[in-house]
């Protein structure tokens, strides 16, 4: 049987892995090989922990089991870690019974129990499990460094059992959100720049910044509950200094405020929907809860900016003629 050897301390590659996994070089290419490895000196009676094999992921429970002898069972998630790949079914039953089965892991240990982190309990039947291969499931607690307090009696406090989404958790996924989104903001700075200058193609760039950093910062304290929401309030703070600087600059009037309202219109869903993207980064929604954001948001959202890109395009295009 080939069981592959891994240590606890990170390497210089793992970290450079870790920083271009954070800002979604290559996304997909960030896996190890599924199957069985050994970290330390186990024998046929250490403890088995199973994970994804995201990169990510298998560090996270190698470095907080230093000095530790186990078996670390690796799934196919194809790159995905835990938390989403139970939700995607690929850390799931199937998954977990096949691998137990195809490293031949009866013939490693002597006990019949695996592991699991909490949040990957989402893909996994245990009852199932245990009906198809005869092993019993085991949920550890939510963050793998509480797992050297957890193996002391095998009981997780209310503390390891609380899914926690903090500040620099929510910070981590800024850099994947800036890199998925510059694209799209690159040819809205380039052609509001062209239909209404400087001050609208920066629009486009806060607009960006506002939904992927100060929304993930601000989640938590924006008063409305639907993701959508938070980024439409969002979207409307930080487009009136704009429709602000129309107004002041040119004078009240029904040209000025009908800028003012371009800003607006298309800042507010722009930043919202950057938000509502954040829903697959957080620990904080559920499909359904998503799903229903999607379909009740979305139509909005789309007239809102079409409508603010169109005040814009007009204005281009009376430009255009009064200079013909």
């Amino acid at each position: 049987m080939d069981i592959k050897r891994t240590g606890s301390e990170l390497t210089f590659k793992d970290h450079a892995d870790h920083f271009l996994a954070r800002w979604s070089y290559k996304r997909g290419e960030h896996r190890l090989d599924p199957g069985l490895y050994a970290l330390g000196s186990p024998d046929n009676s250490s403890p088995v922990f199973v994970t994804a094999n995201y990169t990510l992921s298998f560090d996270a429970l190698r470095t907080s089991l230093k000095d530790i002898s186990c078996y670390i069972l690796v799934l196919n998630t194809y790159g995905i870690n835990v938390w989403c790949a139970a939700g995607k079914g690929t850390f799931g039953t199937e998954e977990l019974i096949n691998r137990i089965k195809v490293t031949g892991l009866e013939s490693v240990v002597s006990h019949r129990k695996v592991i699991l982190p909490q949040l990957g309990a989402a893909g996994v039947s245990a009852f199932t499990v245990k009906k198809e291969c005869g092993w019993q499931v085991e949920y550890g607690p939510v963050r793998a460094r509480d797992l050297r307090e957890y193996l002391k009696d095998h009981r997780a406090s209310v503390a390891m059992r609380t899914v926690r989404f903090g500040l620099l958790d929510r910070l981590a996924v800024v850099p994947v959100e800036i890199v998925g989104s510059l694209l799209a903001t690159a040819v809205a700075v380039v052609l509001l720049y062209i239909a209404a200058g400087l001050p609208a193609a920066l629009a486009a760039v806060i607009a960006m910044l506002a939904g992927t950093v100060l929304f993930p910062i601000l989640l938590p304290y924006i008063p409305v509950k639907d993701f959508s929401a938070k980024g439409l309030m969002l979207g409307l703070i930080v487009a009136l200094p704009f429709a602000y600087y129309v107004c002041a600059g040119n004078g009240v009037s029904w040209h000025s405020a009908l800028a003012a309202l371009g800003y607006i219109l298309f800042m507010m869903p722009a930043t919202a929907y950057l938000a509502l993207n954040f829903t697959g980064s957080s620990t904080f929604t559920s499909r359904t809860g998503v799903r229903k954001e999607i379909y009740r948001y979305i139509p909005p959202m789309a007239v809102m900016f079409a409508a603010g890109i169109l005040i814009f395009v007009g204005f281009f295009i009376a430009r255009l003629l009064k200079v013909a």
